[in-house]
């Protein structure tokens, strides 16, 4: 597989949310906006990336007996910087008031940890391949995972409160239903059944 195509892989062949089926509860629970589904996104890629880099470079070291659970403790540790970089720069309320992203994205900060994305990928690539690979992986996935989770929450954004990054543009309220749980799923579904079309045509092409 050239380079290009492990960049790329992670937003339509191999992508986590639409395809892989696999985060779905940040996906679902964070995407109220599109700025809340980037800062969710962007925070996993982190993760993802630099775990992937640390569990290929340790993955020789480590017993098999106690993998899985030296893989978790690798992942906590940049789970916890993450945490702890939002929670010093991402906690600033905006200009009327509205909660931070840090307020916003709450307790699935934590549990990135949990994450079967991260967890997965440092179990089927990281501790197989080599550094340099596994970096690019997570950076793929995690990139994969940010355009997932944004493209849910400015569809949500834009039909439920008709703004789009917390700027309004069109006059008077918008659909209820997306702002709440059933269009969550409703909006994952119908984006679900997009991404196939262009999956099988990229597949194809």
């Amino acid at each position: 597989m050239s380079q290009w195509k492990n960049i790329t892989k992670g937003f339509v062949r191999e992508n986590p949310v639409f395809v892989l089926f696999l985060g779905l509860c940040p996906t679902l629970g964070t995407t109220g906006s599109a700025i809340n589904g980037i800062g969710m996104g962007l925070a996993t890629t982190f993760v993802l990336v630099m775990s992937n880099g640390a569990i290929s470079l340790f993955a020789r070291f480590i017993p098999d007996k106690v993998r899985i659970p030296s893989y978790i403790v690798i992942i906590a540790s940049f789970v916890t910087i993450v945490d702890l970089l939002m929670k010093a720069y991402a906690n600033t309320p905006g200009p009327n008031g509205e909660p931070s992203l840090y307020d916003n994205l709450g307790l699935f900060i934590p549990l990135i940890v949990v994450n079967c994305i991260v967890l997965g990928r440092a179990e089927a690539f990281a501790s197989k391949n080599s550094v340099f690979a596994s970096l690019i992986d997570g950076l793929a996935i995690g990139l994969g995972f940010t355009f997932a989770l944004f493209l849910l929450g400015s569809v949500r954004e834009i039909l439920g409160s008709g703004s789009i990054f917390n700027q309004k543009f069109i006059e008077g309220d918008g659909m209820l239903v997306f702002v709440l749980a059933p269009g969550a799923f409703l909006a994952l579904g119908y984006l679900i059944a997009i991404m196939h079309i262009v999956k099988k045509r990229y597949t194809n092409s």
